[in-house]
C-alpha cells in the first residue's frame, strides 16, 4: 500500500513538472508573418544587431517566427539576410513592451544550413 502511495506522489509530482515546463515554454506561432509590425520587428532586430556587431546585414524576409507572452511580447524570429556575400538564417529574439515603446533584442544567432 505504501509502495502505491509513494508511486502515486512521484506522478502526480512528475507530471505537474513537465506541465509547468510545456507552460513556462508557450511560444506559439505567428499566423501571418508578413503582417506589418512582425517586419517592423524584423527590421528592428537587423538594424540592432548591426549597430552592435559592426555587420552590415540586410533583411531579406521573415521565414517564421513564434510569439511568447511575458510582460510583453518576445518574438522569436526566423530571418534570411544577407551581408557583402551570401544568404544565411539567422533566430533573433526580440522582447516588446508595446505601451512603453520599448524593444531589446535579446538574442541574434546564425543558423548553420
Amino acid at each position: 500500500m505504501m509502495k502505491v502511495a509513494c508511486l502515486l506522489l512521484v506522478s502526480v509530482v512528475l507530471g505537474s513538472v513537465v506541465a509547468t515546463d510545456a507552460a513556462a515554454v508557450g511560444w506559439k506561432p505567428i499566423k501571418n508573418i508578413k503582417d506589418p509590425h512582425v517586419a517592423e520587428i524584423a527590421n528592428y532586430a537587423v538594424t540592432e544587431h548591426d549597430r552592435r556587431s559592426g555587420q552590415k546585414l540586410k533583411l531579406q524576409k521573415v521565414v517564421k517566427g513564434d510569439t511568447q507572452v511575458v510582460a510583453g511580447i518576445n518574438y522569436r524570429l526566423i530571418l534570411a539576410a544577407t551581408d557583402a556575400s551570401s544568404t544565411r538564417n539567422y533566430e533573433a529574439i526580440v522582447w516588446e513592451k508595446a505601451w512603453l515603446h520599448f524593444r531589446n533584442l535579446t538574442s541574434f544567432t546564425s543558423l548553420f544550413d
